[in-house]
């Protein structure tokens, strides 16, 4: 894991969807993504499903290089006339984070999940509530799964809170410390410098053959996801090139560590600049991180994966059998 210095400004807004609105908060949330894409400034959005006891609540991120882009992007007219759109798919008025300044964390390959935690601290005990942090940081690095956090102050003009974010390498680890006695004990004693608090928890992943734009900071969909688009082009690959560069390489007495040597590259080749762009053009609905992704999405996306794969494998036991 790297941390790096950052002169971004990022905000973290999270929305709960009324029941039996997904797939229009879907279709909307894609309006809002392309929306914002044309503002000066934008790096990236993702949006974070709801995961197990978050009461359906959807987290949404978005990356502008600079705190007066992204201001430029919450006080638009574009982005009120969007809220109001979606305000019937909502309950209730969707709250915000921003985190501008500092450091970010960059997972460098590795997954893991980030929790936002956003504090109304009580005036005039803003150093003691610094002082309590670090307590409480010194406190998570003996967790395990810890990898690391970031401290923002409140941003003028923008938002009074202070948020703290933080990363642990699965959810259960992270579950772990936001149920601990000891959380629960420093909650207790912080409650003098802070009124309130949330916590916000999200997921992500990156990949290399997983771009979906001319972003280079836009992330990647779930490993597992990965996993089994590159299967679907790899395997069609593999099998090709073994029955026709592969038997030249036997005729021509290529040694078997060249030939493999080579057909690994024609294969990597094929798969980055051929198959892989084609592929995740065509299921770009459910691999995309930055759509809302429902249960049918998944398993739509997940079930023509494997349909692919039957359809490939029967293709070449007939032709080949």
């Amino acid at each position: 894991m790297g941390i790096r210095a950052s002169g971004t400004a990022t905000v973290v807004t999270s929305q709960k969807v009324r029941d039996g609105l997904d797939d229009e908060y879907d279709r909307w949330q894609e309006k809002v993504n392309r929306t914002v894409r044309r503002f000066d400034g934008f790096k990236g959005t993702e949006t974070y499903p709801p995961g197990s006891g978050d009461e359906h609540e959807w987290v949404v991120v978005f990356r502008f290089a600079g705190t007066d882009q992204l201001t430029a992007w919450l006080d638009s007219t574009a982005r009120r006339e969007l809220l109001d759109e979606g305000s019937a798919l909502l309950d209730g008025t969707p709250t915000q984070e921003v985190l501008a300044g500092g450091h970010i964390e960059e997972p460098d390959q590795e997954e893991g999940v980030t929790a936002v935690v956003s504090h109304e601290v009580r005036p005039g005990r803003e150093a003691e509530f610094e002082r309590w942090q670090d307590k409480v940081l010194k406190e998570q690095e003996k967790r395990p799964g810890f990898m690391g956090a970031e401290f923002f102050r409140p941003v003028e003009g923008i938002q009074d809170n202070w948020v703290v974010v933080f990363r642990y390498d699965t959810r259960e680890h992270l579950e772990a410390w936001l149920d601990s006695s000891i959380r629960e004990d420093l909650l207790k004693e912080g409650r003098e410098y802070f009124a309130s608090y949330e916590v916000r928890k999200m997921g992500s992943a990156f990949g290399g053959w997983f771009r979906f734009g001319s972003d280079e900071d836009e992330e990647a969909p779930a490993n597992w996801k990965q996993a089994m688009t590159v299967v679907l082009a790899l395997y069609p690959t593999v099998m090709l090139l073994n029955l026709s560069v592969g038997h030249e390489f036997d005729v021509w007495g290529v040694p078997g560590y060249l030939a493999l040597f080579f057909s690994n590259v024609l294969s990597v080749s094929i798969l980055t600049w051929l198959l892989m762009p084609l592929v995740n053009r065509a299921l770009t609905f459910w691999l995309r991180p930055g759509r809302t992704h429902t249960v049918r999405v998944e398993v739509l996306g997940a079930g023509a994966v494997v349909l692919c794969w039957a359809l490939t494998i029967l293709v070449f036991a007939l032709t080949t059998g």
